[in-house]
């Protein structure tokens, strides 16, 4: 299934999504009760998902305004860095990374875990804001976004999948200048609008998160082209590595790292400029874009 955070006539709402109809439909209007947002309901999925049975003719994606699937994560969005093992090589060449001296520690032996603010998601087709005067080196970086449904610590790889609900698209937008600047990832990826997501979540069933393809344009020019599969570390080695001490929350949502080809990776760097339009597409996930304003 793939649903969305809709906001239809003046209320948010969370809906199931038919994009070959190109309609939606309201979950509460199939559950008999209000669905606000999808937080509210990942730890049931699995319980009322037969009763998620689209009725008439919905109502038009087009009358809709699609928020990101988890519009205010309820804390911060736990991300991944140097996950992919040539990013990690052409990040540390590029002379920003604080986490490696030299090419022979360029992969890391344990995932880097770092968080961005959850009030700089926005939505597909939602402007990213250029932050003038702070930063002049924005870059981007397309990841597979996990959500979790069930919560949970200490959970183990083998338990890991179990709970995941389902995925969507994340840019992790990063002002590199910033990054590099403070010694670290927080400030450089949390400005407001840093992170677009969506437009929908994917559910688990639906989706092989260990073979899907990545790509990334810049206006149209195709940036990064990867799969999943070349993942340093896998959903649940980062699950088994988050959750040994942190106890995981249905609606946490973790972005599992980029591939390479980002603006960094070139000589001379390929920053975002005004009016650049950055789109994401992860296979089955559908297609992720914004403009930067």
């Amino acid at each position: 299934m793939k649903l969305a955070t809709i906001t239809h006539a003046g209320r948010t709402k969370a809906a199931l999504v038919d994009l070959d109809a190109r309609s939606v439909w309201p979950l509460e209007d199939m559950l008999g009760r209000p669905v606000p947002d999808l937080t509210s309901i990942l730890t049931l999925l699995d319980e009322i998902g037969p009763l998620l049975k689209p009725t008439g003719v919905g109502i038009p994606l087009s009358a809709v305004k699609v928020e990101a699937p988890i519009p205010r994560p309820p804390r911060n969005v736990m991300c991944v860095g140097k996950n992919y093992h040539e990013h990690a090589k052409e990040f540390t060449r590029s002379g920003f990374d604080s986490s490696a001296s030299s090419a022979a520690d360029a992969i890391p032996t344990a995932p880097i875990i770092f968080t961005k603010a959850p009030e700089c998601v926005i939505a597909a087709g939602v402007d990213i804001r250029y932050p003038a005067g702070l930063s002049d080196s924005l870059d981007y970086e397309a990841e597979l976004g996990v959500i979790i449904g069930r919560g949970g610590r200490s959970i183990s790889k083998a338990e890991a999948y179990g709970h995941v609900c389902g995925y969507t698209i994340i840019n992790d937008v990063t002002a590199r200048d910033l990054q590099s600047r403070h010694k670290q990832w927080f400030l450089g990826k949390s400005l407001d609008t840093f992170c677009p997501m969506g437009p929908w979540l994917v559910t688990a069933d639906e989706v092989d998160p260990e073979n899907l393809t990545v790509k990334c344009w810049v206006n149209d020019e195709l940036r990064q082209n990867a799969n999943t599969r070349d993942l340093i570390f896998d959903i649940p080695t980062l699950i088994e590595t988050i959750s040994a001490g942190i106890t995981l929350r249905p609606g946490d949502v973790i972005a599992t790292g980029t591939p390479a080809g980002v603006g960094i990776g070139f000589t001379p760097p390929k920053f975002l400029q005004r009016g650049d339009r950055v789109t994401i597409e992860i296979e089955g996930l559908g297609r992720l874009s914004n403009t930067v304003a």
